[in-house]
Order: C-alpha cells, then structure tokens, then sequence
C-alpha cells in the first residue's frame, strides 16, 4: 500500500512512574516492530513514536504495551489525548476506505445545468432590466 505524509503519525506514549524504565523498555519493544520508529525521554517517562496508519494504530500499540506489562498514565488529561488520537485514527481509516467521487461524470452534469434555462425565465432585454 502506498504511504502519503498524512498517513503517517507521529504520537506520544506517557507512563505512570512506577515502574521505573518503562519509557526505554517500551521503546526497545515497540522499535522491534517494523515501521515503528521511537525516541525516549526517560525523564519524562514517555515515547514519542512514528508510525504509518496503514501498518499501526495508537490504540493496537497501546493495546500491545499493557499485554506486555507497561503501565500507561491514567491522568485525565492522557486519557482525553489517547481518546481523540484514537477517534482521529479511526475517522481517518474510515475515509480512507471511501472511494474517490467520479470527477468526469459530475463535470457532464454541471455543462448540462449551465446550458439548461433555469430558474424564472424572463424574456425582459438586459437593457430594460436596469432601467431603476
């Protein structure tokens, strides 16, 4: 499948704080998988990843952290972001199965609509019309 820039994301994953070293252990894990690149901030106990949604998605990524043990951060804040990266992705994926419109066949229809009289025909001339 072909990548475009749009398709490709770039998020952060924020762990609680215990335990310790979870933003490094979780980078070394998810930089195994292909098309996943990560950078830790150790001090910040979070990753910043890039990946392509045609090959990931944030909620499968977070989704193969807690099976392996990490614990994410459960702020409301973290919440609110993962919540709205995860209804961006999935409104993203949905229009990208939508199929492109046929542009020629609308084109055909507008010379159509602009050749036809429309609307209150008035045989009135121009000249009359602007009388006032």
């Amino acid at each position: 499948m072909k990548h475009t820039v749009s398709d490709l994301k770039h998020r952060d994953i924020v762990f609680s704080n215990l335990p310790l070293e979870q933003a490094s252990q979780a980078a070394r894990l998810l930089s195994r998988l292909n098309g996943v690149q990560c950078l830790v901030f150790a001090d910040q106990n979070r990753i910043s990843i890039q990946y392509h949604l045609s090959q990931h998605s944030l909620i499968a990524l977070e989704n193969r952290l807690l099976e392996a043990g990490f614990h994410l951060d459960n702020s409301i804040l973290q919440k609110l972001k993962r919540a709205l990266a995860h209804y961006c992705e999935e409104v993203h994926c949905d229009n990208l199965a939508i199929p492109e419109h046929n542009i020629k066949s609308r084109d055909v229809y507008v010379q159509v609509w602009d050749k036809h009289l429309h609307g209150d025909h008035d045989d009135t001339p121009e000249e009359l019309r602007r009388y006032l």
